[in-house]
């Protein structure tokens, strides 16, 4: 099994939201034995979607070939003004690129959705990213992940995901690597 985790974000530092859950993420499922690559936004040099290009740009074939190699896709987004970055529609944009072939898009891919906000407002990240998968024909968990950043890490350790987040995002993996859902206790601090 092959697993992505798309870094919706443009933060680059490892230190950061977005390369901590990465981090968090790429421990567990390579725990799991599962083949894991981090798709990093901020590096891939993916340019604005362009359907008026003769060529398709070489960063974009990367990325298309990358999205439809994974069994399993963990997509990671801060909330922006309301929504997921703009920069990361773009990316997913270009998969428009794949419409001609047999199985275009994302067709069957399992998607897990993380979105994190100051405030509650993260399942609006959510909802978007549900959208947009549902429309590349891929099926996002019906388990996802809305974030209050303030609660993500640990008090003692700002580098750890806390306890809260650390078991949402454990079953969140268990239901993508098993096609299970199995009940679940989330202790609540």
């Amino acid at each position: 099994m092959k697993a992505i985790i798309f870094n919706g974000s443009l933060e680059r530092r490892t230190e950061s939201t977005s390369g901590l859950i990465s981090r968090y993420f790429t421990e567990r499922l390579e725990a799991l034995g599962i083949q894991t690559e981090v798709f990093t936004l901020a590096d891939s040099g993916i340019p604005l979607f362009d359907v008026t290009l003769n060529k398709t740009p070489m960063s974009v074939e990367r990325m298309s070939q990358m999205f439809r190699d994974a069994d399993l896709h963990f997509w990671l987004a801060p909330l922006y003004h309301g929504s997921i970055p703009g920069v990361m529609k773009n990316c997913l944009d270009w998969l428009e690129v794949t419409a001609n072939r047999y199985e275009p898009y994302l067709t069957d891919k399992t998607i897990g959705l993380v979105c994190w906000a100051d405030g509650l407002q993260a399942m609006q990240g959510i909802n978007a990213m549900d959208v947009i998968a549902k429309s590349l024909r891929a099926w996002p968990l019906p388990f996802s992940v809305p974030v209050v950043r303030t609660s993500l890490f640990d008090t003692d350790n700002a580098k750890e995901i806390s306890p809260l987040y650390a078991a949402k995002f454990d079953t969140l993996i268990s239901i993508a690597t098993t096609k299970r859902i199995k009940k679940t206790t989330i202790n609540h601090l």
